[in-house]
Parts: structure tokens; C-alpha cells; sequence
């Protein structure tokens, strides 16, 4: 994590199999596999479990959903080609119920199809074959950022900050990271609250994944302000912008289907062509 996210990451804790919320509460981390090769889906399993993760098996999509329901799962590793229900369709159909870390594997390697497993709501892209350590890292990755981000469900609300503390202080946003102190940040409409990891749009809850929340959360801090996709995806995803365009451009274009009355003609999140995205400035809000 880097920079802005510095403040969030030190009040959470984290270690391989064992996620503390915010709350204090130690959860053992439970990983769904899904894959119908079982031969790579035991192979996972055991690297996993080798860390210290509880891991449940599924051989096709519709008995990972099936198992989803029934488990308190804290991510899930997904098979795109599957028989009975593949992985795309699962990764839907798991994303309505709860915000968790997906972790998309698939044989193909083009961005188009990258791009359309983030669109069905995966948070990261494998392709097969793959370093089996390389995964282990991104599952390690992608469990802290859902834990320092407080969308773990088992400690409270769908935003994962628990029940909102019923506060009427407000403030625009405007100026330099880090001037809320209240951590409440409000441009027209859009409203961000970062003790309670909560969106609202004018007065109604939004659910936002944990990466979608980090980037809202970027733009919100510093309204005005462009960003290079570049810079997002790096102080989010916190590695080198390597081919990471994509992937910036997709979880914008879904926070804007969340947030923005006309996504084609979005009020809040803009882009500036050339050089990348900004949160508008509203309401009189104080230049940058």
C-alpha cells in the first residue's frame, strides 16, 4: 500500500491464514477453488493450505455457487471454461450476493477477455499457466486489501464498516490529502465516509467492490486533481502500471454505472482525454 492508504493500513491486521478486522476479531480465511481440472484445483489447494488458508473444493460453476451459499467464504479462485455453469456466469452470480476478492484462471491470454472478467466482477486475472507462488501472492494481495479496506462481511454491514454511526458533520472535498479529518468526503451528491467504508449518492447506499472503493476513495480526496491511469492503477493496486490500463479503465467505467445518473454523461468521475480521470469539483467546492 502506498502514500494516502497508509493511515488505513496500520489500524488493520494481517497474516497468511489469519485476517483481525477492525473489530479485533481473528477469522480464519476459508478460499474458495474452483476449477474442473482437478488435478490444478488439489495442486491450489495444497499451496494454499501449506500457507495456513482452509480451502473447500468445486468442480464446476454451479457447485461453486451452490458451496458459496452455504460457506462463509473470504475469496474465491475461478475457473473461466466450465461445464454446468462456467465461471464467468458463477463470478455474477457470487458478486450479487457479496463483495469478496475473485481471482479469475483462464487459458486465454487476450485483454479482451481479461477485460470482460473484471467486467463480470472478478478483482484480478490469472492466466494458466501460472507460477504457482505468483498466485499465492496475489491471493495474499488481494486479502489485504479486503481486510484494510473493512469489507470483510462478517464483521458488519455490505459496506464492511458496520452500521453507519448516525453523524451529521460534513464536509466538501477540496484541497490536499488528508485535510478531513472526519474522513467524510462529499462532492455534490457523492458521499464517501472512510470510517464506516460507506458511498451514498444523494442519500442512497452504493456498493462498491474493495478496488472500486480505493480508487472512488483517490479521486474523492483530491477533487480537481487528474490522475494518470498509470498513477491509479499503482497507488491502488500498489505494483508497477505494467499493461494495467485496462484494468483501470474497466473498474471506472463500473464505478460510474453505480454512481452516475447517465454513465455516458457522468457528473462526478471525468476524464481528460490524454491525460486521465478526475473527480469533478462541485457545490463551490475550493480549488486544489
Amino acid at each position: 500500500m502506498h502514500g494516502a492508504y497508509n493511515d488505513i493500513q496500520d489500524s488493520t491486521y494481517y497474516n497468511a491464514g489469519i485476517i483481525r478486522g477492525r473489530y479485533g476479531e481473528d477469522t480464519q480465511v476459508i478460499i474458495l477453488i474452483c476449477d474442473d481440472d482437478k488435478e490444478i484445483a488439489t495442486a491450489i489447494s495444497i499451496y494454499l493450505q501449506n500457507e495456513g488458508y482452509t480451502t473447500l473444493l468445486a468442480y464446476d460453476g454451479k457447485q461453486a455457487v451452490s458451496m458459496f451459499e452455504q460457506n462463509e467464504i473470504d475469496l474465491v479462485i475461478m475457473d473461466v471454461m466450465m461445464p454446468e455453469l462456467d465461471g464467468l456466469r458463477a463470478t455474477m452470480e457470487i458478486r450479487r450476493k457479496r463483495n469478496i476478492p475473485i481471482i479469475m484462471l483462464s487459458a486465454k491470454s487476450e485483454d479482451t477477455d481479461k477485460i470482460l472478467g473484471l467486467n463480470m466482477g472478478a478483482d484480478d486475472y490469472v492466466t494458466k499457466p501460472f507460477n504457482p507462488l505468483e498466485l499465492i501472492a496475489r491471493v495474499k494481495s488481494q486479502l489485504r486489501r479486503y481486510t484494510v479496506l473493512g469489507s470483510q462481511q462478517k464483521a458488519g454491514s455490505p459496506h464492511g464498516g458496520g452500521s453507519r454511526n448516525g453523524t451529521s458533520d460534513r464536509h466538501e472535498a477540496g484541497g490536499a490529502e488528508g485535510v478531513n479529518a472526519d474522513r467524510v468526503y462529499r462532492v455534490g451528491g457523492l458521499e464517501l465516509d472512510d470510517e464506516q467504508k460507506s458511498v451514498m449518492v444523494d442519500g442512497e447506499d452504493v456498493h462498491l467492490t474493495p478496488l472500486e472503493y480505493k480508487i472512488l476513495y483517490l479521486l474523492i480526496r483530491n477533487p480537481g486533481r487528474v490522475f494518470s491511469i498509470d498513477e491509479i492503477y499503482e497507488r491502488v493496486w500498489g505494483e508497477d502500471s505494467i499493461g494495467g490500463g485496462s484494468t483501470v479503465t474497466v473498474h471506472i467505467r463500473r464505478i460510474r454505472e453505480k454512481i452516475e445518473i447517465n454513465p455516458g454523461e457522468p457528473r462526478y468521475i471525468k476524464v481528460v482525454w490524454g491525460l486521465g480521470y478526475k473527480i469533478e469539483r462541485l457545490d463551490g467546492a475550493p480549488p486544489v
